[in-house]
């Protein structure tokens, strides 16, 4: 296994210090707080934790088997996290119905909440199906990797803080970022696929926890390209997550090739809206994600 990827599954695998309570670490991230995708999964971790028995076999995170199935999460972002210190998530057990599990997770620093989460899983049912089609995209196999394809946009510094805060993904973007086209605004619209960099076991809550991870890193992407920011890898804005949503369709694996492709219908009074799907190789609807941030420029 990829040592990224083991590192940020160890990241994952949170503590447990009391019933309901557990405790993770933070990584060191291009700014000086907590990324919002780790603070992110690691609550989706906790809440998992607490799902019944028979919505969640597996007891750890990495443990062979079944785990709960998700439904949705609605997160919010209320103070930037301190890299250096533990967060504390707490639990409370908002609902155990016939159908639906629901959890809300509180995650606490020094004292006071920096991030806000409420989840839902839903036991296996049958019912009507049917999707929107999966947009065109270029073969993921064909795209440079990030260690390819940044260096040729960013200082070399720059690229190497972002290639190594990546290197648990490969992520591959189907056209030039945003920071790669600075001064040009175009469509608010990006395509990135991405995958773990090694393989997963079969545990759904892992794969689930792995995509909420991997939300938080592009989607405000598509608000820069409008107006032809590059932004906070080249420092013409200031940006940050206010909110965050997911909705989960149809089981998939992190580990195999995602689409995410994403868009930004609207940006005013200093935030930024982003909307995304993401997609299976094979055109099966995964991921409906919605996300607020702050995009604001420096003065």
């Amino acid at each position: 296994m990829n040592q990224a990827l083991d590192a940020l599954l160890d990241l994952l695998d949170l503590e447990q210090i009391e019933e309901d309570i557990f405790r993770g670490m933070s990584r060191s991230a291009l700014v000086p707080r907590v990324f919002g995708g780790q603070v992110a999964a690691q609550a989706l971790v906790a809440a998992g934790r607490t799902v019944p028995a028979d919505r969640s076999p597996s007891s750890r995170l990495r443990s062979s088997g079944g785990g709960p199935d998700a439904h949705s999460l609605h997160a919010y972002f209320l103070r930037p996290g301190d890299p250096g210190a533990p967060i504390v998530y707490t639990v409370d057990r908002i609902r155990d119905g016939r159908s639906f599990t629901t959890r809300r997770v509180v995650a606490v620093q020094h004292g006071q909440p920096i991030f806000h989460l409420s989840a839902s899983f839903q036991t296996c049912e049958e019912g009507l199906e049917h999707q929107a089609a999966m947009p065109d995209a270029p073969d993921p196999e064909t795209l440079p990797t990030a260690a390819e394809m940044l260096p040729r946009h960013l200082p070399g510094p720059v690229a190497e803080r972002l290639i190594e805060a990546r290197a648990a993904v490969d992520l591959r973007y189907a056209d030039v970022p945003p920071w790669g086209t600075v001064g040009q605004p175009r469509e608010p619209r990006s395509q990135v696929w991405f995958k773990t960099n090694g393989k997963l076991t079969d545990d759904p809550l892992l794969h689930v926890c792995l995509a909420t991870y991997v939300s938080d890193m592009t989607l405000l992407d598509s608000v820069l390209l409008a107006h032809g920011r590059g932004g906070w890898a080249v420092g013409d804005v200031v940006g940050a997550s206010l909110d965050h949503a997911m909705w989960f369709h149809r089981p998939f694996r992190a580990d195999e090739w995602l689409l995410y492709d994403q868009e930004s219908p609207s940006a005013s009074g200093g935030r930024g809206l982003g909307q995304a799907r993401i997609w299976t190789q094979d055109g099966r609807l995964a991921v409906t994600v919605i996300q607020e941030g702050v995009v604001r420029v420096p003065r």
